[in-house]
């Protein structure tokens, strides 16, 4: 790796010179092409002295242990904990933003803490968690670090999470995933002009994403939806996207909905109303999908998990913590329908606690 292998210039994946010069990295659909110097939109990916470098491998802002049912992951370990962390910088922007102190840092002093990928796997395994989640911004933007902790993690017996908007390209897209067990997705809304308007990208390859993870890996991976008021939520977009997502996806891979609050560049729009959620889940069940809840508001009901069979619930969830457990193994206890994702035999007792820590 030579005088690039460093925590501030560490040698990119995913990248080619073109006939001027420049660099262009290919990573994500940006397809960012860069002059000596030059930082891409995501501003960690970096040309240096005509090599592509990412800026902040080893470094994070902060490190933190939630329960995995945060990422959003309900069909993944119910009820263990995780260690979360990001990095700064994204290669979206959109305006809308529940994280842009992080996804949007120009200045990395917020990059307090440093870690090697063997001090996380680690410090993850002696605080008992069952994964590691590279969250807060998006891992894509960050992957060859992400790869490498995702590899320790792995010969610790931990798992690896990534939660990811889904925008990257077939150059990134197997690599990143052969070193993931479980991901979340964010599908952000169903247009073109969705992603377009609030996000600066396209929506084609998230799509090419989803249907990656569930044709070609063995990930185990749910969506999020965050819907909006007057921007994504109306019945005939959900209806289409339920409906592409039950002939892509199939009826098993979990749908979360959640809820908006005004923050970063969109503060004219209201709260995301509870019964929003709600018809968004009917909707969304109606059209043969299994497993659909709500999020970021109290709804037991909605954020419990059912049996696509007897109709019984199985896993009470109350916000984070579990309740009543009714599956043996991963079948339902009422009539022994098998119920997609991992689970242990008995759910974590982890709960709602959010424990930061130090690590490095």
């Amino acid at each position: 790796m030579g005088a690039f292998a460093t925590s501030s210039q560490f040698p990119a994946r995913w990248w080619v010179t073109l006939s001027d010069g420049r660099l262009e990295c290919r990573a994500c659909p940006r397809f960012c092409k860069l002059t000596a110097g030059q930082r891409g939109f995501c501003f960690v990916r970096q040309n240096v002295g005509g090599q592509m470098v990412l800026t902040t491998y080893g470094r994070s802002s902060g490190f933190c242990i939630d329960p995995v049912e945060k990422k959003p992951l309900n069909h993944f370990y119910p009820g263990t904990s995780v260690l979360s962390f990001g990095t700064a910088g994204c290669n979206l922007g959109c305006r809308f933003c529940q994280n842009w102190d992080i996804s949007k840092a120009r200045a990395f002093d917020r990059l307090a803490d440093k870690a090697t990928p063997d001090v996380i796997a680690t410090v993850a395994k002696r605080m008992n968690c069952r994964s590691v989640a590279f969250t807060y911004n998006d891992p894509v933007i960050f992957a060859e670090y992400a790869m490498d902790v995702a590899d320790a993690c792995r010969e610790a017996g931990v798992a690896s999470i990534a939660v990811t908007a889904g925008y990257m390209t077939g150059d990134s897209r197997p690599e990143f995933y052969r070193h993931m067990d479980a991901a979340n997705v964010d599908l952000k809304g169903f247009t073109e002009g969705f992603y377009h308007r609030n996000c600066h990208g396209e929506i084609a390859p998230v799509l090419d994403t989803l249907k990656y993870l569930r044709h070609e890996t063995r990930v185990w991976f749910e969506v999020t939806t965050l819907l909006i008021p007057g921007e994504n939520d109306s019945d005939a977009e959900l209806a289409r996207a339920a409906d592409w997502f039950a002939a892509n996806l199939g009826p098993d891979v979990p749908w979360h909905f959640t809820a908006f609050h005004p923050d970063y560049k969109m503060l004219d729009k209201p709260p995301t109303p509870a019964a929003t959620l709600t018809r968004a889940r009917a909707i969304a069940l109606e059209r043969g999908l299994h497993y659909i809840y709500t999020g970021n508001v109290h709804d037991r009901y909605g954020g419990s998990t059912w049996c696509p069979n007897c109709g019984q619930r199985v896993i009470e969830r109350d916000w984070y913590v579990l309740g009543d457990w009714q599956l043996k193994k991963n079948r339902c206890a009422h009539c022994g329908c098998e119920i997609a994702g991992h689970f242990a035999e008995q759910p974590g007792n982890w709960g709602r606690c959010r424990l930061p820590v130090q690590v490095g």
